[in-house]
């Protein structure tokens, strides 16, 4: 197919994730006077923090530059995983064995707590736990993967599952791949069901969410802070910056710390029940080794693929990435040629410089940010970690606690570097390493 036949009747420049999850229609209004804790940003990160606070006792306000839940909390692939990105030699070198124990067990922590908090709470999102295909991409990586994973540290096992080449049809309908590993215990989501949960628990629990609102800046007032919107100013005792991927220039000095990366995705029209059951007969989860990953998986209606990726060089237009996605698809799926596309679109993930995520307090305000792709599970973690150290509550503490967060020099927010450093990692996946 070329040009506008790979587009179905009715295509949206949107997330799919809309569909059945609407963003939420708040009322418009001003911000109040003065609250106890303003939180920038209505992702997953400022939701559960709002609701750990509001419950808590304080007065709470989450303020959002766009629509609640506009941006990546409603965008990602809603695959949900163990992931922490260093490998537990690379941590033990930078902050010693235990510590690297306990980080490496923060991923494991963050999959438990979210399935627990989404029975808790009774959030309806199309919780799944059926598991992840992580395949590998060249002989090498599945040796590498099986090295990896029979030399697991005590303390931080995950089963898992080795598939050769010869078994790998029973995990996916392709040949592209050399064998790979199930991770059974992963699991997946509808992205923009669950940010409705979480914000109607958030406002059920008394919290203010105001959205196409956005912060300016952020000032010391006194013992506090003055937040700045183009809709007035917000006195604050405590001000939590969640905005992840989509930080802005109000808060430079996370600006400063945070890699916008645009991860793009599609979902093709309809498919035969049939078909989809030979692409993804488990209906897990599935990802491959290559440094720019593919990641995909079938909706929960198991109808269609949802199919994401890095595709560009720089960030472009989901129109753009949307051919060059199907493209990518169908190298690993022939059988999808003749599938047209019926959205395309794209999110903003935050990449850190040690790719590492980051909890704390600097010069008083307080953050959670840098998921490096993860963040279904540690934004919801991490997010309910950081409420709980503003409220001075222990089990808010978590090893990650006082790391240093690294910039770059001449770095300020917009990541010139970015496209040379696709261009190595596509030419890396080619070499059989």
């Amino acid at each position: 197919m070329n040009g506008n036949e790979l587009f179905a009747a009715g295509y949206k420049q949107e997330s799919y994730w809309w569909e059945a999850a609407p963003l939420a229609a708040l009322p418009e209004t001003k911000p109040p006077a003065a609250v106890d804790l303003v939180i920038v940003g209505s992702g997953y990160t400022g939701l559960a923090a709002a609701l750990v606070a509001a419950r808590g006792g304080r007065s709470v306000l989450v303020l959002e530059a766009e629509r609640a839940g506009h941006g990546c909390s409603t965008r990602n692939g809603g695959q949900v995983s163990t992931s922490i990105k260093p490998d537990y030699a690379t941590l033990s070198q930078r902050h010693g064995a235990a510590q690297a124990l306990e980080i490496r067990r923060e991923g494991i922590r963050a999959l438990d707590f979210i399935a627990e908090l989404i029975q808790r709470e009774n959030i309806d999102c199309d919780w799944e736990v059926n598991g992840r295909f992580h395949a590998a991409h060249n002989p090498q990586q599945y040796e590498a993967l099986a090295q990896a994973l029979g030399h697991q540290a005590k303390g931080q096992e995950v089963p898992y599952e080795m598939v050769p080449r010869s078994e790998q049809r029973r995990e996916i309908g392709s040949d592209r791949y050399f064998g790979g590993v199930v991770y059974p215990r992963h699991a997946q989501l509808h992205p923009g069901k669950y940010h409705a949960g979480l914000l109607a628990k958030v406002r059920e629990a008394g919290a203010a969410v105001i959205d196409r609102t956005r912060v300016e800046a952020v000032e010391r007032d006194g013992q506090g802070f003055s937040v700045r919107t183009a809709k007035g100013s917000v006195k604050a005792r405590d001000v939590l910056i969640a905005s992840n991927g989509y930080t802005g220039p109000g808060t430079p000095w996370f600006r400063r710390r945070v890699i916008p990366i645009g991860s793009y995705i599609i979902a093709t029209e309809p498919l035969e029940p049939k078909l989809a059951t030979e692409l993804v007969p488990h209906a897990r989860s599935l990802s491959d080794t290559r440094k720019l990953v593919f990641y995909y998986r079938l909706s929960p209606d198991r109808r269609r693929m949802l199919f994401g990726g890095r595709v560009a060089y720089n960030e472009t237009d989901a129109n753009v990435s949307a051919p060059r996605l199907h493209d990518a698809m169908c190298a690993i799926y022939p059988q999808l040629k003749s599938a047209r596309i019926s959205h395309s679109w794209l999110g903003f993930v935050a990449y850190t410089f040690d790719t590492m995520p980051h909890i704390g307090r600097q010069d008083g305000l307080w953050y959670a940010m840098g998921y490096c792709g993860s963040g279904v599970s540690l934004a919801t973690y991490f997010g309910t970690r950081i409420g709980q150290q503003i409220l001075g509550q222990k089990e808010g503490a978590t090893p990650l606690d006082g790391l240093a967060f690294p910039t770059r020099p001449l770095y300020t927010g917009y990541p010139w570097f970015l496209a040379p450093s696709i261009f190595y990692y596509r030419m890396r996946d080619r070499l059989p390493v």
